[in-house]
């Protein structure tokens, strides 16, 4: 296992530079797109915890406008969400800018997503394990149903990787996104643009 961890750590920080590289036109393609169509920042950076609850900024590409109500609350996702920001999330092209995060060996291709800093002191034991390893891009979760499944599966699917990874684990989930992310399948939940928060074990 740790001779894997070692090649996998390597194998991310490689193929990660060569990919923004070669795609680097693209990604001032989208930045050029976004600032026109957002009139704002581009980029969305949160604070997310990461391998053995490690806090780091997570980046992507902003999809929604920043618009408050009268009251001074965000308005809904439904309503912040834009075209463009639509045509990205399908695509998954708002993830491209972690591969900065794996260039810093803060996140993985492959691990189970990284969730909210709110969300910690809600896990139970066993929930916590998911930071056992180190955060990806795509996860075993996100590949069975992603936004579609409820959160006790999605901690299922996470822990079962944690407690089985392999490269051709890692290789099968890498298959299932690139499938995924041509089929648009699972990117928001039956309700809304993104996942029902976490509210705790029960």
């Amino acid at each position: 296992m740790f001779k894997y961890v070692s090649f996998k750590s390597f194998f991310d920080f490689s193929f990660s530079f060569l990919i923004l590289i070669l795609i680097s036109p693209f990604i001032l393609f989208v930045l050029i797109i976004l600032l026109a169509d957002l009139n704002e920042s581009p980029f969305f950076i949160q604070k997310r915890p990461g391998f053995k609850g490690k806090v780091f900024s997570l980046y992507k590409f902003k999809t929604m406008k920043t618009v408050f109500d009268n009251k001074g609350n965000l308005l809904s996702d439904n309503i912040r969400l834009t075209l463009i920001g639509k045509i990205l999330r399908t695509l998954s092209i708002d993830e491209l800018p972690q591969l900065f995060n794996i260039l810093k060996g803060e996140m993985s291709f492959i691990g189970p997503r990284p969730l909210l800093l709110e969300y910690l002191p809600l896990y139970s034991p066993e929930q916590m394990k998911r930071h056992n390893v180190v955060p990806g891009i795509s996860g075993y979760a996100q590949v069975n149903g992603r936004n579609l499944i409820c959160w006790k599966e999605k901690f299922k699917l996470d822990l079962y990787y944690v407690e089985n990874q392999t490269f051709f684990l890692d290789l099968k989930i890498l298959i299932l996104t690139f499938k995924n992310v041509f089929t648009a399948k699972g990117i928001n939940s039956d309700k809304n643009i993104t996942m029902e928060k976490f509210n705790g074990e029960n």
